[in-house]
């Protein structure tokens, strides 16, 4: 059986992932799903490093394959911050809505809201790497979130080409057109390959 762990617990991603490679692979499973609880510390200095990293290590422990990923959203008045520390952007029990409040605080002033969310995908099997790629979404951030759908700094995130937020475009649309999206995607082709 062609069997997918991904390296996370976050519902959001599972959802995104399973989507898109769902035709893939014969069962896509969460870290949770398949039983697995380990905390992969993330001390790399890239998107990359970190997921190559939770890849690897996962890898070591199962049969099959381990896909991670490490995303983040850089703003360019921020120097790329908050980058690899997107999810722990507020400090110590970061969540969603602490994230976006400190994102809020500290571009209030800006005039630059350009932003890209970035996506690294490692693809591993047997503790090493056998796929690396990576990806982005050009956007900029608003002063007040807007829409429901989505997580994590979505509600911030407006494209401009959609007039809406990542938090407003429907799935079947943000699952086209997302950093993941296109990384997941460029994955998928090179899976094929192998």
């Amino acid at each position: 059986m062609n069997r997918l762990i991904i390296a996370t617990n976050n519902q959001g991603k599972v959802r995104e992932i399973k989507a898109i490679l769902g035709g893939f692979y014969d069962e896509i499973l969460s870290l949770k799903d398949a039983g697995i609880d380990v905390d992969v510390v993330e001390d790399g200095t890239t998107f990359h490093e970190n997921a190559a990293k939770k890849a690897i290590e996962i890898s070591k422990m199962i049969e099959g394959d381990v896909l991670a990923d490490d995303s983040g959203l850089c703003v360019d008045a921020l120097n790329g911050a908050p980058g690899i520390y997107s999810a722990r952007f507020s400090g110590e029990g970061a969540d969603d809505q602490k994230n976006n409040d400190k994102l809020l605080s500290l571009i209030k002033n800006e005039s630059n809201r350009k932003a890209r969310f970035v996506c690294a995908l490692v693809l591993a099997n047997g503790g090493r790497e056998k796929l690396y790629v990576e990806d982005y979404a050009e956007g900029e951030i608003i002063d007040e979130p807007r829409g429901e759908n989505g997580f994590g700094y979505d509600p911030l995130f407006y494209v401009k080409e959609y007039e809406q937020t990542f938090a407003e475009i429907p799935a079947e649309t943000k699952n086209v057109i997302s950093h993941r999206a296109k990384a997941l995607d460029t994955l998928k082709k090179e899976v094929e390959k192998l």
